[in-house]
């Protein structure tokens, strides 16, 4: 059975030198296990290449490790998102049948970003773009973004909305109060950013984007970051309301797909199966922040039959993606 994992992670030294320098400075301090993270974000080459050959991953979809650039000014993202494309570039035509890549962009600028997505369609190939949460606060339903948006509908290539930390307000109001390694943990990993991926997918739906571009495809992580199990409840909400020209779990099951990302948890998943179909639901591992060989091995016990296994394997992506 082939496997294309979605949400699988790289870092530059110019990505180091800035917004993950944070990164580095824990690989320096704490040690061997930080080291080894490093180290296989910065590789795309034959040590990644035997780590998927062993887990039984055949194909990585490549994007930016977060911070991503989304909380540098227009300038800085500019030349790091250039940058990070150029080198992933390289790593797929060195690896064509074993990476594919999703761009960098520099959101803070919408007409740089436009371009640097261009470019990377059509020079690299690439097969959409990864934008790790709100922009220095600014959540991408602002009219200010929608630029990017609609040239992501118009060369039909899916945006991949990655988690980030809130915005230092909404951490201080909610998850400050704890020593700082729990409000750390409370605020990203452990329930922020899953909250904040939600909030901002419901946010584009509520500022109406995907009324103004109704093919845009948004793919988000862990099982869908809550939003499955609120599905239904958020149509507490109507279109008498809302404004819109559906309910909100329309947009959902419509316009967002879904991928594991390390979440290998067998209820989860099924609550995601059952809101939104196998066809909106892909594989992914979260290299290198979760295991591949974990993720293979849910994977291939899913409680489906082997023709949505096969889907949620490789099938699924491969349409969204063009991967054909």
């Amino acid at each position: 059975m082939r496997t294309i994992t979605l949400e699988e992670h790289y870092a530059t030294p110019g990505f180091l030198d800035g917004p993950g320098k944070d990164l580095r400075d824990r690989a320096a301090r704490f040690g061997d296990r930080a080291a080894k993270l490093l180290e296989q974000l910065c590789d795309l080459g034959e040590k990644r290449i035997a780590e998927m050959d062993a887990a039984g991953i055949d194909m990585q979809v490549l994007s930016l490790t977060s911070p991503g650039t989304e909380q540098l000014y227009a300038a800085a993202a500019t030349a790091i998102a250039r940058e990070a494309n150029d080198r992933v570039a390289e790593a797929v035509r060195a690896y064509p049948i074993r990476f594919a890549g999703f761009a960098s962009l520099p959101t803070a600028d919408p007409q740089a970003a436009v371009a640097e997505l261009e470019r990377t369609i059509h020079e690299y190939g690439f097969k959409g773009a990864m934008i790790n949460g709100h922009v220095r606060g600014r959540y991408l339903d602002d009219k200010f973004f929608w630029p990017v948006l609609e040239r992501a509908e118009a060369l039909d290539v899916p945006i991949y909305l990655h988690p980030t930390q809130p915005p230092k307000a909404v951490i201080e109001a909610s998850y400050a109060g704890f020593s700082p390694v729990v409000s750390d943990m409370l605020a990203g990993p452990g329930w922020g950013w899953h909250i904040e991926t939600a909030i901002h997918v419901i946010r584009l739906i509520l500022g109406g984007v995907f009324d103004r571009y109704p093919k845009l495809q948004i793919v988000v992580g862990h099982m869908g970051e809550g939003l499955p199990f609120m599905l239904q409840r958020l149509d507490v909400m109507p279109m008498a309301m809302t404004n819109l020209k559906h309910p909100i779990s329309f947009y959902l099951r419509q316009n967002v797909h879904y991928t594991f990302s390390g979440f290998n948890f067998t209820p989860t998943f099924l609550d995601l199966l059952l809101e939104v179909g196998v066809d909106r639901i892909m594989f992914s591992a979260d290299h290198p922040y979760a295991s591949m060989a974990q993720a293979r091995a849910f994977l291939n016990q899913l409680p489906v039959g082997a023709a949505d296994k096969e889907r949620i394997a490789h099938g699924n992506a491969e349409r969204l993606l063009k991967l054909i």
